[in-house]
């Protein structure tokens, strides 16, 4: 599927993101609990001068907010993902909440609108009921992302301060070791673990739409074999242009990219398309990106409420 637009996003008329806007983004959607410090030494400036930036893409909604994303396998979960023929974001959410719970939705140039359910079994009898309730929708396709293996050892004690950080992922340890009466040693090492697990990420919504002079793209790739070798040289071709660093699925690696110049866009998807081992290639261009963490909530609290100590297993 190829997309071809001939329109480039707008902004404030006052701002236009340069060079180090569009890094301290990328540096935010990776791991938003990066500290501004950190950020200015691996970009040059200061720690004051990337706050400022910051709370100005704040202040102007293109940085919307700092959130946890969890990977719905992490807990036990399925997802299945969804290409709709269709924008109306209202009208999706409701059937697509008719066969499981949101996930995430983005509504991309061209009429197409990507969007992801958790479900908990029965994954082909769920798809062929979305494919029966989406009658007002055409639906493109449907596809499981694999489990690529997600680490599930997480324990009470994780899921407690998780729940703490959902509030806000880029609040200090001092203030989460009072508010769950933990000691920032434990804090310290629960971040480090969720950190650690690359189905969970720290990161950061923002408005696309508002982005002015640069274009987010995503390519979805289907892989064929050889998936570590594929993203090696997927890393090697293309990292300089990384909005967020690729999301990796058994047969699955989604491209999160950014330009400013669309000819370019089309021109990297093809070189995407003509790698070795890649079966085939979607590119994406989103105009809103929403996600939704009401089932993490309620997983979190009914794991809380069980007599495990560990989770290692479907939560129901």
């Amino acid at each position: 599927m190829i997309i071809v637009i001939s329109i480039f996003y707008g902004g404030s008329k006052s701002y236009i993101m340069d060079n180090f806007d569009i890094r301290i983004l990328s540096k935010l959607l990776n791991n938003c609990r990066e500290s501004d410090r950190q950020i200015g030494i691996d970009l040059g400036m200061s720690g004051g001068a990337v706050n400022a930036r910051i709370r100005k893409m704040q202040k102007l909604e293109i940085v919307e907010e700092f959130i946890i994303k969890v990977e719905p396998p992490v807990l036990g979960y399925d997802i299945l993902y969804f290409v709709i023929s269709g924008e109306n974001m209202k009208e999706i959410l409701e059937q697509v909440s008719l066969v499981g719970e949101p996930h995430f939705v983005a509504p991309c140039v061209g009429g197409i609108t990507v969007c992801s359910i958790i479900v908990k079994e029965n994954l082909d009898q769920k798809i062929e009921l979305a494919k029966k309730l989406m009658k007002d929708f055409k639906v493109l396709s449907i596809f499981e992302a694999e489990n690529p293996g997600f680490e599930t050892d997480l324990t009470k004690t994780d899921l407690e301060i998780l729940e703490e950080l959902i509030k806000d992922p880029r609040q200090k340890i001092e203030t989460i070791a009072k508010k769950t009466k933990m000691s920032t040693k434990t804090i310290t090492r629960c971040i480090e673990k969720l950190q650690k697990n690359e189905g969970i990420q720290f990161t950061t919504i923002y408005d696309p739409k508002k982005i002015k002079k640069f274009i987010p793209y995503a390519i979805i790739t289907w892989i064929e074999s050889n998936l570590k070798e594929t993203l090696k040289q997927m890393n090697k071709e293309f990292s300089n242009t990384y909005l967020q660093i690729p999301f990796i699925a058994k047969n699955q690696i989604v491209l999160f990219m950014y330009s400013n110049n669309i000819y370019k866009i089309d021109e990297l998807t093809q070189k995407v398309r003509n790698l070795e081992n890649v079966k085939s290639a979607d590119l994406f261009i989103p105009k809103k990106i929403s996600f939704y963490n009401k089932w993490l909530k309620k997983a979190i609290i009914d794991f809380k409420k069980s007599s495990k100590l560990h989770l290692s297993y479907q939560i129901n």
